[in-house]
């Protein structure tokens, strides 16, 4: 849903940043000035002791000294809460008494729509609940309380219920609450048969409730105590309201605990989960039924960076693991990552917490592994590498893996602790001494097995060789790249993607980047150039006071098309130099182990690759031809000096032929 323009500026103008966050923090009323608006605290979003969490009232903004965490009053909602930007300005809505804005027809009819088919769920939920009390539902709380050792208050806490061994028991139990039919059908309830008749889909099972992100109800899962069931768990069907793989069990709690920094820890099922928060582990999610869907993955990087994932020590377990490390590498980004915790050999959490307890539990996540321990073991456990072709196809399977990452730092950083990890495995853990170091290899007429070859020529006067620091130039584009989206906010949506991967190691530029990025989807774009530079203030001025930058025509100018070029061609550069500075990098590596013509050849793509960006679109296009006397043309220059010459005639003193 869209906000009309002005809410968001009406909004904090209503709320006061002080009183949002003051129920949050204790404010340190010695360095505070109450009459300034100007307030300090430790902040919130870090553990500390001291005060550096500063909010300024008036201008409506908060910035921690410490963890560079900043905002305003929604941020501040949105990060604390670990909730959406639209649920983060709902509830300031609410505290300030703003209406939210009206939904358009279709979007309303389609809002009751899920809201009846949820009222539905709750009805049968608590029919459920009733019949878990029933004499029928002994086994099923014998069960619970002798087996999974769960008490009747957890059991109330989860709303676990019972499904009676019975064809039409809920279907006419809400048909005597006037539920029609249509409705039971597309909540997944109740199924229709091939002759028309409608039943019951959960019987003789424990019903545990399925809710969204927002704690409405949306399905139902069952657990059979049949040994000769089909299948021991069955969630509900895809609905208006439920969608597998695109949800997780108990998602809302495990939002709110993990927004207060406990980490999220993924099980399997519904028991593991619920085992895991009732012993302390309160951020636990589980997927519905499915392997891990990508969709439940970037679920779950919302709700925490780094999720751990607890595999059963098991073979079903372990392929779990690896059909993961496939879905993840991808989407992997800067801090998004994932780390994996093995149990002990048969055991899931719930019977690792049942034998040996929390405190056992939480050894086994603390030691959870990351994704690159796991990608290696896959690519090596159970193999010999005795001979070089064994290694090569190591080493392509590997290369092969490393590419689906598409950050470029982060497949930089998992190549070096591949690196580290082959050299443990062919050279017994030692790594060659750099040949700056004293050892044997510098001594005079060392010839050890190991010695690295010597470089060839050709790899001696490569650009690796005479490569220069690139970081003056590309900080100069970074800052041009910067001042123009300043200059010409309207960009910012158009080169958004591109403005969040530029790898920064400046502060005044990751700064502005930041502020440009709170901007990228303002609601009223008229009055967003205004705010821009109100937000960037000093940093922006100094950035626009650098001579490289004064110098932009299209930034002393009105000239949208030539800043869309140059935004364009800008960032076409950086990214061919960063993969200059990457490449140069690891032949720089490389070339202690393997010197030979193949490096040659990558630093010279690397070149080449930089050449190309700079000399631009236009250039690129251009076809270059040799003209009679030598001189390299572009073939549209020279067509058209031919055609001038063949228009002159020469025996009318050189007057053009009519």
């Amino acid at each position: 849903m869209s906000l009309p323009p002005g809410f968001l500026d009406e909004l904090r103008n209503r709320v006061s940043l002080s009183a949002v966050i003051g129920r949050k923090v204790t404010w340190d009323m010695r360095k505070s000035n109450q009459g300034k608006g100007d307030w300090w605290a430790p902040c919130p979003f870090h553990q500390e002791k001291s005060a550096s969490f500063h909010v300024d009232d008036r201008k409506g903004f908060y910035y921690c000294f410490g963890c560079h965490a900043k905002g305003d009053a929604v941020t501040f909602v949105k990060e604390l809460e670990n909730v959406s930007f639209m649920e983060a300005v709902e509830i300031l809505a609410r505290e300030a008494g703003m209406q939210m804005p009206a939904r358009d027809p279709q979007a309303a009819q389609k809002a009751d729509r899920r809201t009846q088919l949820s009222e539905v769920m709750e009805e049968a939920i608590r029919f459920f609940r009733l019949q878990l009390q029933t004499g029928a539902a002994e086994p099923a709380r014998d069960y619970l309380s002798r087996k999974r050792r769960l008490l009747p208050e957890a059991q109330d806490r989860w709303g676990i219920g019972w499904a009676p061994d019975s064809r039409t028991a809920l279907l006419t139990a809400l048909k005597a609450k006037g539920v029609p039919p249509d409705l039971l059908v597309a909540t997944g309830l109740i199924a229709k048969g091939e002759d028309g008749s409608l039943y019951d889909r959960f019987r003789g099972r424990i019903i545990f409730p399925i809710r969204d992100a927002r704690g409405r109800a949306i399905s139902l899962g069952g657990r059979s105590l049949d040994p000769n069931a089909r299948a021991k768990y069955l969630n509900g069907p895809e609905t208006e309201l439920f969608d597998k793989g695109r949800n997780l069990f108990n998602l809302a709690p495990a939002r709110e605990a993990a927004g207060k920094g406990l980490p999220l820890v993924v099980a399997e099922g519904y028991m593991d989960v619920i085992a895991l928060v009732e012993a302390g582990f309160r951020a636990a999610v589980a997927p519905l039924g499915t392997a891990i869907t990508e969709d439940q993955l970037r679920l779950m990087w919302r709700i925490s960076p780094e999720p751990v994932i607890t595999l059963d020590g098991d073979a079903a377990g372990q392929r779990a693991a690896m059909r993961l490390i496939d879905l993840a590498l991808p989407l992997l980004e800067a801090g998004q990552g994932l780390r994996f915790a093995v149990l002990p050999q048969g055991l899931d959490p719930d019977d690792l917490i049942k034998a040996q307890g929390a405190p056992a539990m939480q050894a086994v996540l603390d030691g959870a592994q990351p994704m690159v321990n796991l990608l290696w073991q896959r690519e090596t456990e159970g193999q010999v590498f005795d001979s070089p072709e064994r290694k090569a196809a190591l080493d392509k399977r590997l290369r092969a893996a490393l590419t689906k990452i598409r950050d470029p730092g982060l497949r930089q950083h998992y190549g070096e602790d591949i690196k580290e990890l082959r050299w443990a495995l062919f050279r017994s853990g030692r790594r060659p001494p750099r040949r700056d170091q004293p050892g044997p290899r510098s001594s005079p007429g060392w010839q050890g097995r190991n010695a690295p070859p010597v470089p060839v020529a050709t790899t001696r006067a490569s650009a690796l060789a005479t490569a220069s620091d690139d970081a003056v130039t590309i900080s100069l584009r970074i800052a041009v790249v910067l001042a123009t989206l300043c200059r010409y906010p309207g960009y910012i949506d158009r080169f958004e993607t591109e403005l969040e991967r530029m790898q920064l190691t400046d502060p005044d530029h990751e700064a502005l980047r930041q502020t440009l990025l709170t901007h990228a989807h303002d609601a009223d774009p008229e009055t967003r150039p205004a705010r821009l530079l109100r937000a960037a203030g000093a940093v922006l001025e100094t950035l626009m006071s650098h001579p490289q930058i004064q110098v932009q025509p299209h930034l002393r100018r009105p000239d949208d098309a030539c800043a869309a070029k140059c935004l364009e061609m800008e960032f076409a550069k950086l990214q061919a130099q960063w993969g200059a500075v990457q490449e140069l990098r690891e032949a720089s590596e490389d070339i202690e182990a393997l010197a030979d013509e193949g490096l040659t050849w990558r630093v010279a793509q690397a070149a080449r690759a930089v050449a190309e960006a700079e000399k631009g679109p236009e250039a690129a296009r251009a076809d270059g031809v040799l003209a009679e006397n030598g001189v390299e043309m572009d073939r549209e220059e020279l067509d058209h000096a031919r055609q001038t010459w063949a228009n002159i005639d020469f025996t009318r003193g050189g007057k053009a032929r009519k």
